[in-house]
């Protein structure tokens, strides 16, 4: 049977399309060799790539499979992203849109693996440590914060953590007020990727906090989730 072709999108960078398009397209890579198929990584904020490389899937297969790269099921998954596979030529008929990397039924026990290795690294027991999500929220929907939470607790639980808090770039509880708190503690950043947010907003939040944890890598670039993604393929319908 053929491996029907997979799209991951992502949000991608609008001051600079290039670095996340690069960076997709390597994650593509990875699980394409996976899911032995055909797979494609664009990006949003890159117009006239998302345009080519929607087509160039169009031409593969009669059905397309779509990752979303995206932290949660909010606008960009359910009307932006969908939009512009219709502008780029792709019928909604065509498609099959996964559900998006914050609702992956994989993602919990992959948080949990990597804050318990950022904890081990640093000596910590997850039993006496508290779990720390730094994700972005937003002021206009309770969508993210609600999936960020119900991730977070799930991942508390299977690695055994003390307790969660977590912190907001867009909304309350801020950054900094959740990595405040007495006890150890470990910060993971509930991000698909290493731009702004963790570049920036983050590291601000973590020295004003005095946070002296240990802080992972962002979720989205662990080295388990080409696998997570090329299983989301193919459990899909017709999504050998």
């Amino acid at each position: 049977m053929t491996v029907p072709p997979l799209l991951i999108a992502a949000h991608g960078a609008p001051s600079c399309p290039p670095s996340q398009e690069i960076w997709v397209e390597d994650l593509a890579a990875r699980v394409a060799a996976l899911r032995g198929g055909p797979t494609l990584g664009v990006t949003l904020a890159a117009a006239k790539p998302f345009a080519r490389k929607a087509a160039q899937a169009a031409a593969l297969g009669p059905v397309i499979r779509v990752y979303p790269l995206f932290m949660t099921d909010g606008w960009f998954t359910k009307s932006q992203l969908p939009r512009r596979l219709a502008a780029a030529g792709l019928a909604p008929e065509r498609l099959g849109i996964l559900q998006p990397l914050g609702l992956d039924p994989g993602l919990p026990a992959l948080c949990a693996a990597r804050a318990q290795q950022a904890a081990a690294a640093r000596g910590l027991a997850p039993a006496e440590t508290r779990l720390v999500f730094a994700a972005h929220g937003s002021p206009r929907s309770p969508r993210p914060a609600e999936v960020t939470r119900q991730v977070g607790e799930a991942a508390r639980r299977i690695g055994g953590f003390r307790s969660l808090s977590c912190g907001f770039v867009d909304e309350e509880p801020g950054l900094e007020d959740a990595l405040r708190g007495d006890g150890p503690a470990v910060c993971l950043p509930f991000f698909a990727t290493r731009a702004s947010h963790v570049l920036e907003d983050l590291p601000e939040a973590l020295e004003a906090a005095r946070f002296a944890g240990p802080v992972a890598e962002p979720i989205g670039l662990d080295p388990g989730l080409p696998a997570m993604i090329a299983a989301a393929a193919r459990s899909a319908p017709n999504g050998t």
